[in-house]
């Protein structure tokens, strides 16, 4: 393994191991694009009754360009605040993943991404 790749790899176990330890859900690329998702918490339970929110900072990579929040396969419309809340979609009861995608400007993934499974009442 070359030395770059050891510090690259060093420095994911690390940014890993910070994340963990911040309870926040991130995922990082080797293009510099970044998936933090604050709220909801993976496996935090939701209201059906409630507009439920997505709180989220994206930095962007070489080629990224917005990114798209799904609930379950359901795409929804581009972002491009790269820091806040966006409201989700009602959600009916039951079992739903919550994810964050960066995308290029043809709207396909660029890899970073995140995701949180949630329960609905």
């Amino acid at each position: 393994m070359t030395t770059l790749l050891k510090n690259t790899f060093r420095v994911s176990v690390a940014v890993v191991a910070l994340l963990s330890a911040s309870s926040l859900l991130s995922v990082a690329s080797a293009a510099g694009g970044m998936v933090v998702i604050s709220s909801p918490k993976d496996g935090a339970m939701l209201s059906a009754a409630s507009d439920n929110k997505i709180d989220y900072e994206v930095t962007l990579g070489s080629g990224d360009d917005h990114f798209h929040i799904w609930v379950d396969d359901n795409r929804g419309g581009p972002v491009r605040g790269l820091k806040g809340s966006e409201t989700l979609p009602k959600l009916t009861p039951g079992d739903h993943v919550i994810e964050i995608k960066i995308v290029d400007k043809a709207h396909v993934p660029t890899g970073p991404a995140a995701s949180v499974k949630v329960k609905v009442q």
